[in-house]
């Protein structure tokens, strides 16, 4: 079991357009949910936090998006969609909109907020024809749907 994409980084402004280039291939709903959630990172933990993105390939044509940062304590948590002159508050509500399901796995010293969603994984370039092998879950989850 392997992952499709491992990124470590620190989450900055600059390091989320990183994300979104690093994950084209991948398409705008992974691309969208892992910059969303490292911009979470940056508003919630702190600005140069440690940052690893994961992106796997699980049966069914799923994806799963994890990202883990350091504290196991700051929680993302779905509010009510933010009125029309909110400059912030959409970001977990557009991820919980286009995501299968979504939770949060603690650890010790580190969380890792991860998503779901229905999308295909692109053909590997070193193997023309043959997909991945399945890659497995970020560990037992704690679903919100």
């Amino acid at each position: 079991m392997r992952p499709v994409v491992t990124l470590e980084l620190l989450a900055t402004p600059a390091e989320v357009s990183a994300v979104r280039r690093a994950l084209r291939p991948l398409g705008i709903d992974v691309q969208l949910c892992a910059s969303e959630l490292v911009t979470n990172v940056i508003r919630h933990v702190g600005e140069g936090a440690p940052v690893t993105v994961r992106v796997w390939e699980e049966e069914g044509g799923r994806v799963r998006v994890g990202v883990t940062d350091p504290d196991p304590r700051a929680l993302p948590v779905l509010v009510a969609a933010a009125g029309a002159e909110a400059e912030s508050g959409r970001g977990l509500a557009l991820l919980d909109a286009l995501a299968l399901r979504w939770g949060v796995e603690q650890e010790a010293g580190r969380k890792t907020v991860w998503c779901e969603l229905l999308v295909p994984v692109p053909e590997t370039p070193e193997r023309p024809g043959r997909r991945r092998a399945s890659a497995g879950a970020l560990g037992p989850s704690s679903a919100r749907s």
